[in-house]
């Protein structure tokens, strides 16, 4: 499968995921909030303080892991960032899934790393008909907001420690 397809295939999964394509009426958080998916990203971006943020100007390109994605992560994970005395480090790992500016799909494509709002670089992979970034599939994309665009995920990412 070519990337055109892949691309193709990952942008009509929105619909399977309850999300209209082109739904730029509601900003990011309201816009994975609604979309049902996203219950615990939403909860670390309120205990992480980051929704007034995101709720922002922007625009910001999100790469946003679904409940699953946080579901799969090693026992104890989540609720060991949740705590209070973890926020930096939630922040740490929040910001590490947000690029300034828009980036669609398209332009995606086109890099091979992309600098996160917390300061890493995430590396961009494309081939074998999907899109990684770091070790996580691109699910789905150009969901777009009235202040920036998700990328569905299928996993966490970490920042790189150091």
């Amino acid at each position: 499968m070519g990337l055109k397809h892949a691309l193709a295939a990952a942008v009509f999964s929105i619909a399977a995921l309850g999300i209209p394509a082109h739904a730029a009426e509601k900003d990011i958080v309201d816009t994975a909030v609604g979309a049902g998916q996203f219950k615990t990203l939403a909860a670390a971006l309120d205990a992480a303080g980051l929704v007034p943020t995101l709720k922002g100007e922007g625009p910001f390109t999100v790469f946003a892991p679904t409940d699953d994605a946080f579901a799969n992560l090693p026992a104890g994970t989540v609720e060991a960032l949740l705590k209070p005395e973890n926020k930096q480090k939630l922040v740490d790992v929040l910001t590490y899934h947000v690029v300034p500016g828009k980036v669609m799909s398209a332009d995606v494509t086109k890099l091979d790393e992309a600098k996160t709002v917390n300061g890493k670089s995430i590396d961009v992979q494309v081939g074998g008909g999907s899109v990684k970034v770091n070790d996580a599939t691109v699910l789905a994309t150009d969901i777009d907001a009235t202040n920036g665009v998700i990328h569905i995920i299928d996993k966490v990412i970490m920042p790189p420690q150091g």
